[in-house]
């Protein structure tokens, strides 16, 4: 049913990484706050699938970013050890392989965001808006870029109203008092290589996978409701 069973395949997938890491997670309070948002997310997608499902490519990228942010709420971002992973496996550091000097998981995360939810975006805005062409991508792309910036603010506003270490474990900021502006930065500049790299693509082969999708789903949704397609 609208790809239910997919769907929920993920969320047991995404369930099985979570649990463990909600066992003993680094600071609890601060794993507490981070899991708000993947409570609302969780909430929301199922709050509105009898109005909108997304497609099987939407999911997968929505649930790779999800877990994403589960590993970065059991370590704080700040503290991902990916670096000591890394080391494990080939006796260097990531960092110094790549010359960072902090730890960047929650860039690489914001990234992310972008780059990751930019075509789930693109496709909502296809299904309720039939935005095609360029104002489909620029709005995904706008929509992505604004959410990143409204989250920015969430984080600030969170960080004066909790304080202390507990403040600082979420805003992760590493000293860095630019940190907000390069985060924002980064997750637009992940959403601006998906949509081109997808505008790219469909014009060489000539299909719009999103709007394929979009069109697939109206006609499962109208089979559901017994309608004539």
């Amino acid at each position: 049913m609208r790809n239910g069973r997919f769907a929920l395949t993920l969320l047991v997938l995404l369930a099985a990484l979570w649990i463990p890491l909600a066992i003993a997670p680094w600071y609890r309070k601060d794993w507490l706050i981070e899991n708000v948002l993947l409570v609302l997310a969780l909430v929301a997608l199922a709050a509105t699938w009898r109005f909108h499902a997304f497609s099987r490519a939407s999911y997968v990228l929505i649930f790779v970013f999800l877990c994403l942010h589960t590993i970065g709420a059991h370590y704080t971002y700040a503290d991902v050890p990916y670096d000591a992973w890394v080391q494990g496996l080939t006796g260097r550091t990531f960092n110094s392989m790549v010359g960072w000097q902090r730890n960047n998981f929650d860039r690489v995360v914001h990234f992310s965001y972008g780059l990751l939810l930019a075509y789930p975006v693109r496709e909502l805005l296809l299904l309720k808006w039939n935005l095609r062409g360029f104002p489909g991508y620029f709005f995904a792309l706008d929509l992505t870029m604004s959410s990143s910036m409204l989250y920015e603010l969430i984080e600030w506003a969170a960080s004066e109203v909790f304080g202390g270490d507990l403040g600082m474990a979420y805003l992760g900021t590493q000293g860095d008092v630019w940190d907000a502006h390069k985060d924002m930065a980064l997750a637009s500049l992940g959403a601006l290589v998906a949509v081109c790299v997808l505008a790219a693509v469909q014009r060489r082969l000539g299909r719009d996978f999103a709007a394929e999708w979009v069109e697939r789903l109206r006609a499962m949704a109208a089979i559901g409701r017994g309608d004539r397609i």
